[in-house]
């Protein structure tokens, strides 16, 4: 049980006594400020960061799988120099691979590199729509994480744990701020390719959070949010009369055992039947004009990333607090052409990297860059050798590597056209200028106007964190 549920049904009369004067105190004191009593207790209500912020929204967009860094990012000469030949003792020395044994053939990029934008930052031609917002990335190329297998490094990530169970980044940022729009979810989860994230609803999960923190998935095809429509022979008048009641009955059960979550299914409840008409309206991406749908690739009644981008846009424009995409068909390991580094990220970059800069170039031309900061990322990085299942095969791949992998942000209150950090000339490890995934989620929280040492919950006696007790605030990737 939770200790301070247990707290309260324990409580003597004395306590209860004690405890309603400083209550009725409250009370007052919001009337006389011309509080709104019903307002304050909605646990989504905005509330003001702990600092000024940066960024008063987020947009993630997780290429699940994992990108190729070295063929999109983090060009190494002389990685193609000293391509096919045996990887050094040295870099793989006591490590364990997902898919690799014995000693890999090092694999040097064959994309070719173009030096973009003002700033010079180099970007390989597998992202061309890219090339045009370099001046506006903030790239980061000496990522490390401590997880080499999807689900546990996904939910690193997110939660700053491998296991499931913390609550993820999107709960914690909309715990700390709540919601701009009262008709709209504050989280909201958007999954292209047709599969879910690799650390399932974890990933976007209130882990211990009041439920009302967690990520609402919405469908960019049919129905945007399932179960959230009136079931047939309800109309609208019968649905107010239903949920009145319930409201109700919870409301009596709240005041009797004073658990949390029966504040936050109220909150559910009014959130669903208010979005019945918000939501439907805000997803229907064909009231865009045609110039934007041709900017994104986005087209109306599919699914895809082009289409979620644009909706992120249409979701954050509207008061939504935190957004967060999910593309699977990133895990280049090479066993079939669609995992080719060459034609296969062609392919799959296409999906991507159009959108991605349309949803840059949209939220600036909006007046939304400055203050949304778009984070994008797989859950670690690929390997600088070939992996050893299809290491005889025509089909060029790689495998999983935690140890230096490349991200990249826009907006928000990052330096736009900023390369920070190295990898080492074969792409091995971080030579300078190392950001582990604390240091990264240090920095999020940061850009939101937090402190992350002191952005908790107290869950079972101790006082949790995104960050755990690590992290520290990249200052040089802040303007």
């Amino acid at each position: 049980m939770d200790p301070q549920f247990e707290k309260h049904l324990l409580a003597t009369r004395r306590h209860l006594l004690g405890g309603m004067a400083g209550g009725i105190g409250g009370i007052a004191l919001s009337e006389l400020l011309g509080g709104n009593r019903r307002a304050s207790a909605d646990p989504m209500a905005a509330k003001e960061p702990a600092f000024p912020a940066r960024a008063k929204r987020m947009i993630v967009i997780h290429l699940t799988g994992s990108p190729p860094h070295l063929d999109l990012y983090d060009h190494k000469p002389e990685l193609v120099k000293r391509s096919g030949e045996d990887c050094p003792a040295e870099a793989i020395a006591g490590k364990k691979f997902a898919f690799t044994s014995g000693t890999p053939k090092l694999l040097g990029t064959p994309r070719s590199w173009v030096r973009c934008g003002e700033s010079g930052m180099e970007l390989s031609d597998a992202i061309p729509n890219l090339h045009r917002v370099a001046d506006k990335l903030c790239l980061v190329k000496s990522m490390f994480t401590d997880q080499f297998n999807h689900a546990p490094a996904e939910l690193m990530v997110y939660t700053g744990s491998p296991r499931a169970g913390r609550p993820s980044l999107g709960s914690w940022a909309t715990y700390g701020l709540g919601s701009e729009n009262a008709n709209l979810p504050g989280f909201v989860v958007l999954i292209s390719s047709g599969v879910q994230p690799n650390g399932g609803t974890s990933s976007f999960g209130s882990g211990f959070l009041p439920s009302v923190y967690q990520g609402v998935q919405c469908r960019s095809k049919g129905d945007p949010v399932l179960y959230v429509s009136d079931p047939p022979g309800m109309d609208r008048t019968l649905r107010r009369k239903s949920l009145d009641a319930l409201r109700d009955l919870n409301e009596l059960q709240a005041k009797e055992f004073g658990n949390p979550e029966t504040l936050t299914r109220i909150a559910q409840y009014e959130l669903a039947y208010r979005m019945q008409d918000s939501v439907p309206e805000v997803m229907d991406i064909s009231r865009e004009p045609q110039r934007v749908l041709e900017a994104y690739g986005a087209k109306p009644g599919q699914s895809s990333l082009a289409n979620n981008c644009l909706l992120a846009r249409r979701l954050v424009e509207q008061g939504v607090r935190f957004v967060h995409l999910f593309d699977w068909g990133w895990d280049f390991h090479g066993t079939s052409p669609s995992e080719d580094i060459r034609d296969g990220l062609t392919q799959k970059g296409a999906t991507f990297d159009k959108p991605a800069a349309a949803l840059i170039e949209d939220l600036e031309q909006r007046g939304l860059l400055d203050d949304t900061l778009i984070l994008c990322t797989g859950e670690f990085g690929r390997t600088p050798f070939r992996e050893g299942r299809t290491a005889s095969s025509s089909v060029l791949g790689r495998d999983h590597y935690p140890d230096c992998y490349s991200v990249w942000m826009a907006g928000g209150g990052v330096k736009g056209g900023l390369s920070y950090g190295q990898s080492d000339e074969l792409g091995f490890k971080a030579a300078s200028d190392q950001v582990h995934i604390h240091d990264l989620q240090a920095t999020i929280l940061h850009l939101l106007g937090f402190d992350h040492t002191k952005l908790t919950y107290r869950f079972q006696g101790r006082d949790f964190r995104l960050t755990d007790v690590h992290g520290h605030v990249m200052k040089a990737l802040i303007s």
